[in-house]
């Protein structure tokens, strides 16, 4: 069975194709393909979004091709048009914003993606951003590595931080990371809550959960009802000296609202993994602010990550090439 592995930096090609191999022995026809994620940035390529590489490169790399693996590689009508023996596109991530899936389903392509590949890495990040910003840990890391300064003023009440034991903590989100967060938290000691309209048994309403969590995360997929779903207002529910955590998507905080709510000092501070202008633009009001911790979009990025992402999509073509059923198709033909 031809396939292509068209990997990048972070999903190796050769992780997919020893994934396939693993899968389907002897059949295995692989040629594999580098793309420059995230050496260099992905963006727009023809009318799907977060690709990298170009749609000629694509198509001479599928030539006779039954199945494509990939984590960033464009497949857009053009390409799909070039590439008649396609059968398969998995998709290693968690949505194949990458690939024009109306216009697979038109040729008789089948599209799957990789839900969960990244849920405990993700869980995993957020309490340790969350951690990062209760105990002050980058800040004065700072002052004693880069400045020589032993900090004898961190020790001062006002200065040291919170622990997890005890205090309460508001999820909002309690799908496959948010129900790892609220696990991981509970070991710890936190009084976890969750807000999720979809789940039963947790907060009544999202500012019921904001009135009472001292720490909030931010574990929801982002849509159009609830972008800036926390802003001035929610920020202002919760009691003063909180904390705000968010690994999910940018665009679910209001960032300005959470300047002004930092700056006025009524959050301790904050943690964020993901911005609504991915890099934050030069000047950004984030920068700089006492009591932020900054990372650049990692929650998701580790190796068991790639490699159980791998297995993911290598295990949906050996599901074609036995013809059963696929796990985790978006449009069954």
């Amino acid at each position: 069975m031809r396939v292509l592995a068209a990997g990048d930096r972070f999903v190796l090609p050769e992780l997919l194709a020893d994934a396939l191999a693993a899968e389907l022995g002897e059949a295995a026809d692989v040629r594999r393909l580098e793309l420059p994620w995230p050496v260099v940035p992905f963006g727009p390529v023809g009318e799907v979004d977060e690709a990298s590489g170009d749609e000629d490169t694509m198509i001479e790399a599928l030539a006779g091709a039954e199945a494509c693996v990939t984590q960033m590689a464009p497949v857009t009508a053009k390409v799909l048009d070039n590439a008649p023996g396609l059968r398969l596109v998995a998709v290693a991530r968690g949505g194949p914003v990458n690939v024009d899936v109306e216009a697979a389903t038109e040729r008789g392509v089948r599209v799957c993606y990789a839900p969960g590949r990244n849920a405990t890495a993700t869980a995993e990040y957020t309490v340790g951003l969350l951690l990062a910003v209760l105990r002050r840990i980058p800040e004065t890391h700072a002052a004693l590595a880069g400045r020589g300064e032993w900090g004898g003023r961190y020790y001062t009440y006002e200065a040291t931080g919170l622990e997890l034991e005890g205090t309460p903590v508001g999820l909002v989100g309690g799908g496959a990371v948010g129900g790892r967060v609220a696990r991981i938290l509970e070991g710890f000691g936190a009084d976890v809550q969750i807000y999720d309209p979809y789940l039963p048994g947790g907060a009544s309403s999202l500012d019921e959960l904001l009135r009472r969590s001292r720490v909030l995360s931010l574990h929801a997929r982002l849509t159009p009802e609830n972008r800036g779903m926390i802003g001035a207002r929610e920020l202002a529910l919760m009691p003063p000296g909180s904390v705000v955590i968010n690994c999910a998507r940018g665009p679910l905080l209001d960032e300005d609202a959470l300047c002004d709510a930092l700056e006025s000092g009524h959050l301790l501070g904050a943690g964020l993994d993901t911005f609504a202008v991915e890099p934050p633009p030069p000047g950004s009001r984030l920068f700089g602010l006492p009591g932020v911790v900054l990372t650049p979009h990692l929650g998701g990025a580790s190796r068991a990550v790639a490699e159980k992402a791998a297995r993911i999509v290598a295990a949906e073509v050996g599901r074609l090439h036995r013809g059963e059923p696929l796990a985790h198709c978006l449009n069954p033909i």
